[in-house]
Protein backbone atom coordinates (compact mmCIF):
# COMPACT_ATOMS: atom_id res chain seq x y z
CA UNK A 1 0.00 0.00 0.00
CA UNK A 2 2.85 2.27 0.85
CA UNK A 3 4.77 1.49 -2.31
CA UNK A 4 1.51 2.87 -4.29
CA UNK A 5 1.51 5.94 -2.07
CA UNK A 6 4.90 6.42 -2.83
CA UNK A 7 4.48 7.07 -6.29
CA UNK A 8 1.06 8.77 -6.06
CA UNK A 9 2.77 12.51 -6.54
CA UNK A 10 4.75 10.87 -10.56
CA UNK A 11 0.86 9.97 -11.29
CA UNK A 12 -0.48 13.62 -10.21
CA UNK A 13 2.15 15.25 -12.07
CA UNK A 14 1.44 13.11 -15.27
CA UNK A 15 -2.23 13.42 -15.04
CA UNK A 16 -1.63 17.75 -14.56
CA UNK A 17 0.03 17.71 -17.47
CA UNK A 18 -1.85 15.73 -19.69
CA UNK A 19 -4.94 17.83 -18.42
CA UNK A 20 -3.29 21.18 -20.33
CA UNK A 21 -1.72 22.62 -16.79
CA UNK A 22 1.56 24.40 -17.20
CA UNK A 23 4.94 23.01 -15.51
CA UNK A 24 4.85 26.05 -13.44
CA UNK A 25 1.33 24.50 -11.92
CA UNK A 26 1.89 20.57 -11.94
CA UNK A 27 4.99 20.78 -10.44
CA UNK A 28 4.73 22.50 -7.15
CA UNK A 29 1.74 20.69 -6.83
CA UNK A 30 3.18 17.54 -7.33
CA UNK A 31 5.85 18.23 -4.95
CA UNK A 32 3.30 19.13 -2.45
CA UNK A 33 2.18 15.73 -2.85
CA UNK A 34 5.67 13.71 -2.43
CA UNK A 35 5.77 15.97 0.78
CA UNK A 36 2.87 14.42 2.03
CA UNK A 37 4.16 10.81 0.97
CA UNK A 38 7.02 11.51 2.87
CA UNK A 39 5.71 12.50 5.99
CA UNK A 40 2.76 9.15 5.93
CA UNK A 41 5.35 6.93 4.57
CA UNK A 42 8.43 7.49 5.79
CA UNK A 43 7.20 9.79 9.04
CA UNK A 44 9.37 12.37 7.20
CA UNK A 45 9.80 15.54 9.92
CA UNK A 46 9.26 18.76 7.81
CA UNK A 47 13.01 19.75 7.78
CA UNK A 48 13.74 16.63 6.70
CA UNK A 49 11.33 16.57 3.75
CA UNK A 50 12.96 20.34 3.28
CA UNK A 51 16.76 19.24 3.31
CA UNK A 52 16.01 16.42 0.67
CA UNK A 53 14.22 18.92 -1.89
CA UNK A 54 16.82 21.63 -1.24
CA UNK A 55 20.16 19.23 -1.59
CA UNK A 56 18.60 18.84 -5.02
CA UNK A 57 18.23 21.80 -6.14
CA UNK A 58 21.06 22.59 -5.11
CA UNK A 59 22.82 20.28 -7.65
CA UNK A 60 21.22 22.18 -10.59
CA UNK A 61 22.33 25.73 -9.74
CA UNK A 62 25.22 25.55 -12.05
CA UNK A 63 22.33 24.39 -14.91
CA UNK A 64 20.57 27.32 -13.74
CA UNK A 65 23.10 29.72 -14.38
CA UNK A 66 23.78 28.35 -18.77
CA UNK A 67 20.04 28.44 -18.78
CA UNK A 68 20.12 32.20 -18.29
CA UNK A 69 23.44 32.69 -20.57
CA UNK A 70 21.59 30.40 -23.16
CA UNK A 71 18.78 31.95 -23.31
CA UNK A 72 20.42 35.19 -23.36
CA UNK A 73 22.67 34.18 -26.13
CA UNK A 74 19.93 33.00 -28.29
CA UNK A 75 18.25 36.29 -28.55
CA UNK A 76 21.55 37.55 -29.48
CA UNK A 77 21.79 35.01 -32.16
CA UNK A 78 18.21 35.76 -33.29
CA UNK A 79 18.68 39.67 -33.34
CA UNK A 80 22.42 40.31 -34.37
CA UNK A 81 21.81 38.50 -37.71
CA UNK A 82 24.02 35.39 -37.09
CA UNK A 83 20.50 33.25 -38.35
CA UNK A 84 19.44 35.63 -41.08
CA UNK A 85 23.64 35.20 -42.52
CA UNK A 86 23.43 31.18 -41.63
CA UNK A 87 19.89 31.33 -44.02
CA UNK A 88 20.90 33.74 -46.61
CA UNK A 89 24.71 31.72 -47.00
CA UNK A 90 22.28 28.44 -47.73
CA UNK A 91 19.88 30.17 -50.20
CA UNK A 92 22.33 31.62 -52.16
CA UNK A 93 23.28 28.28 -53.70
CA UNK A 94 20.04 28.12 -55.67
CA UNK A 95 17.30 25.68 -54.68
CA UNK A 96 15.42 23.59 -56.79
CA UNK A 97 12.09 21.40 -56.18
CA UNK A 98 14.34 18.65 -55.89
CA UNK A 99 16.62 20.44 -53.95
CA UNK A 100 14.79 21.85 -51.13
CA UNK A 101 14.24 19.89 -48.61
CA UNK A 102 17.72 18.74 -48.55
CA UNK A 103 18.70 22.32 -47.78
CA UNK A 104 15.87 22.74 -45.53
CA UNK A 105 16.91 20.38 -43.25
CA UNK A 106 20.14 21.90 -42.81
CA UNK A 107 19.34 25.15 -42.63
CA UNK A 108 17.18 24.22 -39.82
CA UNK A 109 19.61 21.75 -38.58
CA UNK A 110 22.44 24.82 -37.92
CA UNK A 111 19.96 27.34 -36.87
CA UNK A 112 18.63 25.33 -34.19
CA UNK A 113 21.96 24.71 -33.11
CA UNK A 114 22.45 28.59 -33.04
CA UNK A 115 19.38 29.36 -31.23
CA UNK A 116 18.84 26.43 -29.67
CA UNK A 117 15.44 26.55 -30.11
CA UNK A 118 13.42 24.73 -32.92
CA UNK A 119 10.07 26.58 -32.16
CA UNK A 120 11.58 29.32 -33.15
CA UNK A 121 13.48 28.39 -35.88
CA UNK A 122 10.18 26.16 -37.37
CA UNK A 123 8.77 29.56 -36.80
CA UNK A 124 11.39 31.58 -38.47
CA UNK A 125 12.17 29.00 -41.55
CA UNK A 126 8.39 27.86 -42.35
CA UNK A 127 7.28 31.34 -44.31
CA UNK A 128 10.47 30.68 -45.96
CA UNK A 129 10.98 27.32 -47.16
CA UNK A 130 6.92 26.78 -47.82
CA UNK A 131 6.71 29.75 -49.94
CA UNK A 132 10.14 28.75 -51.58
CA UNK A 133 8.68 24.96 -52.50
CA UNK A 134 5.58 26.58 -53.80
CA UNK A 135 7.51 28.81 -56.33
CA UNK A 136 9.78 25.64 -57.16
CA UNK A 137 7.28 23.27 -57.21
CA UNK A 138 8.46 21.03 -54.79
CA UNK A 139 6.62 18.46 -52.45
CA UNK A 140 5.12 20.31 -49.61
CA UNK A 141 5.26 17.09 -47.08
CA UNK A 142 8.68 16.36 -47.82
CA UNK A 143 9.54 20.03 -47.81
CA UNK A 144 7.96 20.27 -43.97
CA UNK A 145 9.28 17.25 -42.58
CA UNK A 146 12.48 18.49 -43.34
CA UNK A 147 12.19 21.80 -41.30
CA UNK A 148 10.40 19.88 -38.88
CA UNK A 149 13.25 17.52 -38.16
CA UNK A 150 15.64 19.92 -38.63
CA UNK A 151 14.27 22.22 -35.97
CA UNK A 152 14.53 19.10 -33.53
CA UNK A 153 18.36 18.92 -34.37
CA UNK A 154 19.82 21.49 -32.27
CA UNK A 155 17.65 20.80 -29.42
CA UNK A 156 18.51 17.46 -29.14
CA UNK A 157 22.81 18.65 -29.24
CA UNK A 158 22.75 22.50 -28.93
CA UNK A 159 24.72 24.12 -26.22
CA UNK A 160 21.97 26.60 -25.65
CA UNK A 161 18.98 24.23 -25.99
CA UNK A 162 16.82 24.11 -22.77
CA UNK A 163 16.13 20.38 -23.16
CA UNK A 164 19.75 19.55 -23.35
CA UNK A 165 20.22 21.70 -20.37
CA UNK A 166 17.66 20.55 -18.19
CA UNK A 167 18.16 16.95 -19.27
CA UNK A 168 22.22 16.96 -18.31
CA UNK A 169 21.16 19.00 -15.58
CA UNK A 170 19.07 15.86 -13.96
CA UNK A 171 21.05 13.43 -14.88
CA UNK A 172 23.99 15.48 -13.34
CA UNK A 173 25.99 15.76 -16.30
CA UNK A 174 27.58 18.58 -17.58
CA UNK A 175 26.32 20.07 -21.33
CA UNK A 176 30.20 20.11 -22.97
CA UNK A 177 30.05 16.28 -21.77
CA UNK A 178 26.92 15.12 -23.41
CA UNK A 179 27.47 17.26 -26.44
CA UNK A 180 30.80 15.30 -27.16
CA UNK A 181 29.56 12.04 -25.96
CA UNK A 182 26.34 12.15 -28.90
CA UNK A 183 28.01 14.42 -31.58
CA UNK A 184 29.45 12.11 -34.02
CA UNK A 185 25.99 10.28 -33.21
CA UNK A 186 23.96 13.12 -34.23
CA UNK A 187 26.06 13.99 -36.86
CA UNK A 188 25.26 10.68 -38.38
CA UNK A 189 21.97 11.35 -37.94
CA UNK A 190 22.02 14.39 -39.95
CA UNK A 191 24.06 13.07 -42.45
CA UNK A 192 21.79 9.80 -43.03
CA UNK A 193 18.98 12.55 -42.79
CA UNK A 194 19.93 14.84 -45.82
CA UNK A 195 20.73 11.88 -47.86
CA UNK A 196 17.18 10.32 -47.14
CA UNK A 197 15.67 13.62 -48.23
CA UNK A 198 18.13 14.01 -51.65
CA UNK A 199 16.94 10.41 -52.48
CA UNK A 200 13.34 11.31 -51.97
CA UNK A 201 13.79 14.05 -53.94
CA UNK A 202 14.81 11.96 -57.22
CA UNK A 203 12.29 9.42 -56.45
CA UNK A 204 9.71 11.80 -56.58
CA UNK A 205 10.81 13.10 -59.50
CA UNK A 206 10.52 16.38 -58.28
CA UNK A 207 11.11 19.07 -60.75
CA UNK A 208 14.45 21.30 -61.24
CA UNK A 209 12.68 25.31 -61.23
CA UNK A 210 15.15 27.47 -59.29
CA UNK A 211 13.83 30.00 -56.42
CA UNK A 212 15.14 32.78 -54.16
CA UNK A 213 14.59 33.33 -50.22
CA UNK A 214 13.59 37.32 -51.35
CA UNK A 215 10.71 36.36 -53.97
CA UNK A 216 9.62 33.53 -51.21
CA UNK A 217 9.12 36.32 -48.53
CA UNK A 218 8.11 38.83 -50.92
CA UNK A 219 4.88 36.41 -51.41
CA UNK A 220 4.29 36.05 -47.42
CA UNK A 221 0.64 37.85 -47.18
CA UNK A 222 0.65 40.67 -44.90
CA UNK A 223 -1.53 39.13 -42.33
CA UNK A 224 0.54 36.34 -42.30
CA UNK A 225 3.04 38.84 -40.95
CA UNK A 226 0.67 40.26 -38.38
CA UNK A 227 -0.18 36.49 -37.11
CA UNK A 228 3.15 35.47 -37.61
CA UNK A 229 4.46 38.37 -35.11
CA UNK A 230 2.25 37.28 -32.00
CA UNK A 231 3.69 33.35 -31.95
CA UNK A 232 7.05 34.24 -32.42
CA UNK A 233 8.09 38.24 -32.34
CA UNK A 234 11.38 37.24 -32.92
CA UNK A 235 10.92 34.95 -36.28
CA UNK A 236 9.37 38.29 -37.73
CA UNK A 237 13.26 40.13 -36.85
CA UNK A 238 14.69 36.93 -38.31
CA UNK A 239 12.45 37.34 -41.54
CA UNK A 240 13.42 40.82 -42.22
CA UNK A 241 16.90 40.39 -41.91
CA UNK A 242 16.66 37.65 -44.70
CA UNK A 243 14.94 40.15 -46.61
CA UNK A 244 17.72 43.07 -45.71
CA UNK A 245 20.56 41.02 -45.92
CA UNK A 246 23.57 41.14 -43.47
CA UNK A 247 26.88 40.56 -43.79
CA UNK A 248 28.44 36.96 -44.56
CA UNK A 249 30.58 37.30 -41.29
CA UNK A 250 27.90 37.11 -39.01
CA UNK A 251 28.01 33.09 -39.46
CA UNK A 252 31.54 33.95 -37.61
CA UNK A 253 29.99 33.82 -33.96
CA UNK A 254 28.32 30.39 -34.95
CA UNK A 255 31.60 28.96 -36.12
CA UNK A 256 33.19 30.48 -32.79
CA UNK A 257 31.12 28.84 -30.39
CA UNK A 258 31.09 25.45 -32.16
CA UNK A 259 35.08 25.63 -32.18
CA UNK A 260 35.09 26.23 -28.67
CA UNK A 261 32.84 23.51 -27.84
CA UNK A 262 34.33 20.67 -29.91
CA UNK A 263 37.39 21.63 -28.34
CA UNK A 264 36.40 21.10 -24.76
CA UNK A 265 35.83 24.55 -23.32
CA UNK A 266 33.93 25.02 -20.05
CA UNK A 267 30.08 25.94 -21.49
CA UNK A 268 30.13 29.36 -19.96
CA UNK A 269 33.05 30.54 -22.14
CA UNK A 270 31.50 29.39 -25.25
CA UNK A 271 28.41 30.79 -24.22
CA UNK A 272 30.59 33.93 -23.34
CA UNK A 273 32.43 33.64 -26.42
CA UNK A 274 29.12 33.69 -28.85
CA UNK A 275 27.91 36.81 -27.03
CA UNK A 276 30.86 38.82 -27.02
CA UNK A 277 31.22 38.00 -30.88
CA UNK A 278 27.93 38.40 -32.10
CA UNK A 279 28.48 41.83 -30.18
CA UNK A 280 31.09 42.98 -31.98
CA UNK A 281 30.16 42.22 -35.27
CA UNK A 282 26.91 43.15 -34.91
CA UNK A 283 28.54 46.80 -34.38
CA UNK A 284 30.71 46.61 -37.35
CA UNK A 285 27.59 45.21 -39.16
CA UNK A 286 24.94 47.65 -38.12
CA UNK A 287 22.93 45.26 -36.56
CA UNK A 288 24.16 46.50 -33.31
CA UNK A 289 23.52 50.35 -32.71
CA UNK A 290 23.30 50.97 -29.62
CA UNK A 291 24.97 49.39 -26.47
CA UNK A 292 22.65 49.51 -23.60
CA UNK A 293 19.86 48.69 -25.72
CA UNK A 294 21.88 45.00 -26.80
CA UNK A 295 22.31 44.18 -22.91
CA UNK A 296 19.06 45.63 -21.78
CA UNK A 297 16.57 43.95 -24.93
CA UNK A 298 19.15 40.93 -25.38
CA UNK A 299 20.05 39.88 -22.68
CA UNK A 300 17.87 40.86 -20.18
CA UNK A 301 15.47 39.70 -22.08
CA UNK A 302 16.70 36.26 -22.77
CA UNK A 303 17.80 35.84 -18.36
CA UNK A 304 13.73 37.31 -17.82
CA UNK A 305 13.06 34.85 -20.61
CA UNK A 306 14.72 31.90 -18.96
CA UNK A 307 13.65 32.84 -15.08
CA UNK A 308 9.91 33.49 -15.88
CA UNK A 309 9.25 29.90 -16.96
CA UNK A 310 12.44 27.08 -17.53
CA UNK A 311 14.07 27.79 -14.47
CA UNK A 312 11.39 28.25 -12.03
CA UNK A 313 9.98 24.96 -13.01
CA UNK A 314 13.43 23.18 -13.10
CA UNK A 315 14.07 23.87 -9.51
CA UNK A 316 10.34 22.66 -8.37
CA UNK A 317 11.02 19.59 -10.74
CA UNK A 318 14.58 19.42 -8.92
CA UNK A 319 12.99 20.00 -5.47
CA UNK A 320 10.11 17.16 -6.41
CA UNK A 321 12.75 14.51 -7.47
CA UNK A 322 14.63 15.32 -4.38
CA UNK A 323 11.34 14.03 -2.41
CA UNK A 324 10.85 11.22 -4.36
CA UNK A 325 14.58 9.99 -4.26
CA UNK A 326 14.61 10.10 -0.37
CA UNK A 327 11.51 7.82 -0.12
CA UNK A 328 12.87 5.40 -2.73
CA UNK A 329 9.82 6.20 -4.36
CA UNK A 330 10.70 4.15 -8.00
CA UNK A 331 11.59 0.85 -6.21
CA UNK A 332 8.59 -0.50 -7.96
CA UNK A 333 9.34 0.00 -11.00
CA UNK A 334 13.24 -0.56 -10.65
CA UNK A 335 12.18 -4.13 -9.30
CA UNK A 336 10.29 -4.53 -12.38
CA UNK A 337 12.39 -2.78 -15.57
CA UNK A 338 15.79 -4.97 -13.07
CA UNK A 339 13.92 -8.20 -13.18
CA UNK A 340 13.16 -8.37 -16.97
CA UNK A 341 16.58 -6.98 -17.69
CA UNK A 342 19.59 -9.63 -17.96
CA UNK A 343 21.94 -7.30 -17.91
CA UNK A 344 22.95 -3.33 -17.81
CA UNK A 345 23.09 -3.01 -21.23
CA UNK A 346 19.09 -4.46 -21.14
CA UNK A 347 18.47 -1.40 -18.95
CA UNK A 348 19.26 1.29 -20.29
CA UNK A 349 17.57 -0.18 -23.40
CA UNK A 350 14.56 0.13 -21.55
CA UNK A 351 15.35 3.40 -20.07
CA UNK A 352 15.40 4.30 -23.71
CA UNK A 353 11.98 2.44 -23.92
CA UNK A 354 10.32 4.60 -20.80
CA UNK A 355 11.08 7.70 -22.13
CA UNK A 356 9.69 7.54 -25.29
CA UNK A 357 6.21 6.21 -23.79
CA UNK A 358 6.21 8.98 -21.43
CA UNK A 359 6.64 11.30 -24.15
CA UNK A 360 3.22 9.66 -25.58
CA UNK A 361 1.64 9.69 -22.65
CA UNK A 362 2.74 13.10 -21.71
CA UNK A 363 2.68 14.46 -25.08
CA UNK A 364 4.71 17.27 -24.14
CA UNK A 365 8.66 16.48 -24.12
CA UNK A 366 9.64 18.21 -21.29
CA UNK A 367 7.17 17.24 -19.57
CA UNK A 368 8.41 13.43 -20.12
CA UNK A 369 12.10 15.20 -19.58
CA UNK A 370 11.57 16.35 -16.38
CA UNK A 371 8.89 13.11 -15.26
CA UNK A 372 11.17 10.33 -16.68
CA UNK A 373 14.64 12.08 -16.29
CA UNK A 374 14.91 11.31 -12.25
CA UNK A 375 13.24 7.88 -13.22
CA UNK A 376 15.75 6.67 -15.19
CA UNK A 377 18.69 8.27 -13.53
CA UNK A 378 17.42 6.91 -10.11
CA UNK A 379 17.12 3.11 -11.92
CA UNK A 380 20.99 2.94 -12.47
CA UNK A 381 22.35 4.51 -9.78
CA UNK A 382 20.86 2.68 -7.31
CA UNK A 383 21.02 -0.78 -9.16
CA UNK A 384 23.97 -0.45 -11.26
CA UNK A 385 27.87 -0.95 -10.33
CA UNK A 386 30.91 0.68 -11.98
CA UNK A 387 33.36 2.75 -11.90
CA UNK A 388 32.11 6.65 -11.16
CA UNK A 389 33.74 7.22 -15.08
CA UNK A 390 31.60 4.16 -16.40
CA UNK A 391 28.66 5.07 -14.13
CA UNK A 392 29.11 8.80 -15.96
CA UNK A 393 28.74 7.13 -19.22
CA UNK A 394 25.75 5.87 -18.38
CA UNK A 395 24.19 9.25 -16.75
CA UNK A 396 25.19 10.52 -20.44
CA UNK A 397 23.35 8.31 -21.89
CA UNK A 398 20.43 8.96 -19.92
CA UNK A 399 20.12 12.40 -20.90
CA UNK A 400 20.93 11.89 -24.31
CA UNK A 401 17.46 9.00 -24.36
CA UNK A 402 15.73 11.72 -22.21
CA UNK A 403 16.24 14.26 -24.89
CA UNK A 404 16.14 12.66 -28.16
CA UNK A 405 12.94 10.87 -27.44
CA UNK A 406 11.64 13.93 -26.29
CA UNK A 407 12.35 16.08 -28.74
CA UNK A 408 12.73 13.64 -31.77
CA UNK A 409 10.12 11.35 -30.31
CA UNK A 410 7.41 14.47 -30.48
CA UNK A 411 7.58 14.55 -34.29
CA UNK A 412 5.94 11.26 -34.55
CA UNK A 413 3.20 11.47 -32.32
CA UNK A 414 0.26 12.60 -33.57
CA UNK A 415 -1.37 13.82 -30.32
CA UNK A 416 1.80 15.84 -29.18
CA UNK A 417 1.90 19.57 -28.48
CA UNK A 418 5.02 19.85 -30.76
CA UNK A 419 3.16 18.77 -33.74
CA UNK A 420 0.12 21.18 -32.44
CA UNK A 421 2.64 24.18 -32.37
CA UNK A 422 4.01 23.11 -36.07
CA UNK A 423 0.43 22.93 -37.68
CA UNK A 424 -0.67 26.54 -36.10
CA UNK A 425 2.28 27.62 -37.66
CA UNK A 426 2.80 26.69 -40.74
CA UNK A 427 -1.37 26.87 -41.16
CA UNK A 428 -0.62 30.73 -40.50
CA UNK A 429 2.10 31.44 -42.70
CA UNK A 430 1.07 29.20 -45.61
CA UNK A 431 -2.93 29.55 -45.89
CA UNK A 432 -3.07 27.64 -49.20
CA UNK A 433 -2.97 24.23 -47.46
CA UNK A 434 -4.81 22.77 -43.81
CA UNK A 435 -2.09 20.99 -42.56
CA UNK A 436 -2.46 17.70 -40.37
CA UNK A 437 -0.16 16.16 -38.41
CA UNK A 438 0.59 13.12 -40.58
CA UNK A 439 1.82 15.74 -43.01
CA UNK A 440 4.67 16.23 -40.43
CA UNK A 441 5.06 12.94 -39.50
CA UNK A 442 5.15 11.38 -42.84
CA UNK A 443 8.59 12.45 -44.11
CA UNK A 444 10.19 13.08 -40.86
CA UNK A 445 13.58 10.83 -41.63
CA UNK A 446 15.63 12.47 -39.30
CA UNK A 447 13.29 11.84 -36.41
CA UNK A 448 12.79 8.04 -37.62
CA UNK A 449 16.30 7.48 -37.69
CA UNK A 450 17.26 9.30 -34.70
CA UNK A 451 14.66 7.15 -32.26
CA UNK A 452 15.22 4.05 -33.99
CA UNK A 453 18.81 4.11 -34.48
CA UNK A 454 19.73 5.21 -30.51
CA UNK A 455 17.17 2.18 -29.43
CA UNK A 456 18.72 -0.03 -32.02
CA UNK A 457 22.67 0.82 -31.13
CA UNK A 458 21.51 0.05 -27.37
CA UNK A 459 20.20 -2.54 -27.31
CA UNK A 460 22.88 -4.50 -29.84
CA UNK A 461 25.98 -2.96 -28.48
CA UNK A 462 26.90 -1.83 -32.13
CA UNK A 463 27.17 1.79 -29.92
CA UNK A 464 30.63 0.90 -30.16
CA UNK A 465 31.64 1.74 -33.55
CA UNK A 466 30.67 4.92 -32.82
CA UNK A 467 33.65 7.01 -31.45
CA UNK A 468 32.75 8.33 -27.38
CA UNK A 469 29.46 6.40 -28.00
CA UNK A 470 29.68 3.18 -26.62
CA UNK A 471 28.49 2.18 -23.50
CA UNK A 472 30.53 0.07 -20.94
CA UNK A 473 30.32 -3.05 -21.01
CA UNK A 474 30.06 -6.57 -18.93
CA UNK A 475 31.63 -7.05 -16.23
CA UNK A 476 33.10 -3.27 -15.78
CA UNK A 477 29.15 -2.29 -14.95
CA UNK A 478 27.01 -5.02 -13.35
CA UNK A 479 23.26 -5.31 -11.96
CA UNK A 480 23.45 -5.80 -8.40
CA UNK A 481 21.69 -8.52 -7.07
CA UNK A 482 18.99 -8.48 -4.66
Amino acid sequence: MFEILKLAPVVILAGLMIGGFDALIAAPLATIAAALAASITEKRKFNEILDAALSNVREIVIALFILMLAYAMAEVFMSTGVGAAIINFALKIGITGRSIAVVGVIVTSILSIATGTSWGTFAACAPIFLWLNYIVNGNIFLTIGAIAGGACFGDNIGLISDTTIVSSGIQGVEVIKRVRHQGIWSGLVLLLGVIAFGIAGFILDLPNITGNGAEAIAKIPSDVWSKLALERESAVTLLNQVKQGVPIYMIVPLILVLGAAFRGYQTFICLFIGIISSYILGKVAGTVTDTRSFLENLIMSGFSGAGSWVIVMMMWVSAFGGIMKSIDAFRPLSNLLIKISKNVRQLMFWNGVLAIVGNMTLADEMAQIVTVGPIIRNLVEKNVVGSQEDMEKLKLRNATFNDAMGVFGSQLIPWHVYIGFYIGIATTVYPLYEFKAFDIIKYNFIAYIAVISMLFLTITGFDKFIPNFGLPREPQVTLKKY
